[in-house]
């Protein structure tokens, strides 16, 4: 879809939705309105009025940015009310936005517990606040669009989130124990590291042994750092060999000595594979053993990430999906129309 084709849904006044990469908001949606549209054709910028997110706590003036057009969509259509299954991927209504989440409990009376992967919480909210994850796709909702609501969700009349308090699972690990521990820092988002547990330190600290990280320049002595126990989750177990995967697939890729979390942008040749890492913007190719299946460590429970519909959708039409990875994330391709023969 060329430049103009996409421009033509953000024109003055139009309903959108505002993502943003910022450290804290990745998988975050704010609806706004356009102020003013892309100004020539070769310019990207479009200045935007946030609905929910206003100059200051006391103020009644909505903040208004300039982003780049790559991060806006046009708001989705209201929907009918639905039920949510179990892993399934939805938006939850938080904080004055959508958030992607997924479910990891019914919990009957209409109210579901939802995982935010980006800061490992988990948030309990009502059918109301939550809608089926979707992503833009080339002028399309993928997965297609159900019928409109009958009765006002949080997108047609926002309302507080009420919301139970984040639920902890609470992990204790004995000295010795094999877990995998997760770096906040800058450069480091989706990477996992092994290590042994030394010691329990009691306030919520444990003392661990790096298995691929040394204290000295010579690598004789490995690393030792106290760690607070929710960047601690088990070792994930091993769920078999798998024979394939498939573009778009979430994957932990080793890469020296470390698992980062990815997503297979290409399958190649000799069971090699392209796999594209979002937080550092890289491509790089990996051999069929140095990946393996991206599992979610989720109150107490191991969660195989779901698939993408994406491979389903395409499935179902007939159509070659392929995929490109830039500076915003990855882009799918819709391509040439599979031989029925």
């Amino acid at each position: 879809m060329s430049g103009d084709s996409i421009s033509r849904y953000f024109k003055k006044g139009a309903e959108i939705e505002i993502s943003s990469d910022d450290g804290g908001f990745r998988g975050s949606w704010y609806t706004g309105t356009v102020v003013r549209p892309p100004q020539n054709g070769k310019s990207k910028k479009v200045l935007v009025e946030y609905k929910t997110i206003m100059k200051s706590e006391s103020s009644t003036r909505r903040v208004r940015e300039e982003v780049d057009m790559v991060q806006l969509r046009p708001a989705p259509p209201r929907e009918k009310r639905r039920k949510f299954k179990f892993s399934e991927e939805v938006d939850a209504w938080y904080n004055d936005g959508w958030w992607e989440g997924i479910v990891t409990e019914l919990m009957g009376d209409d109210k579901y517990a939802v995982f935010f992967r980006g800061t490992r919480e988990q948030l309990h909210f009502r059918a109301r606040e939550l809608r089926l994850h979707r992503e833009w796709v080339y002028g399309k909702w993928v997965p297609p669009l159900e019928q409109a609501c009958d009765d006002q969700p949080p997108r047609c009349n926002m309302m507080q989130n009420d919301s139970l308090p984040a639920e902890n699972f609470e992990h204790n690990f004995s000295p010795g124990t094999l877990v995998e521990v997760r770096n906040d820092d800058e450069g480091f988002e989706g990477a996992w590291f092994s290590a042994t547990v030394i010691k329990d330190l009691n306030n919520e600290k444990y003392l661990i042994e790096y298995q691929t990280i040394y204290d000295d320049k010579k690598d004789i002595k490995l690393l030792r750092e106290e760690v607070g126990s929710r960047q601690l989750r088990p070792y994930p177990p091993d769920i078999g060999v798998v024979d394939r995967f498939e573009v778009h697939e979430q994957v932990d890729a080793m890469y020296d000595g470390v698992w980062w979390v990815g997503v297979i942008s290409k399958v190649r040749k000799n069971d090699k594979y392209s796999v594209f890492f979002k937080a550092s913007d890289e491509t790089l190719t990996f051999g069929h053993s140095d990946l393996r299946v991206h599992q979610e460590w989720i109150n107490g429970t191991w969660v195989i990430a779901p698939k993408s519909n994406l491979n389903l959708f395409c499935s179902l039409h007939g159509i070659v999906c392929d995929i490109l990875c830039g500076p915003y994330g990855c882009i799918i391709i819709l391509g040439l129309i599979m031989n029925s023969s």
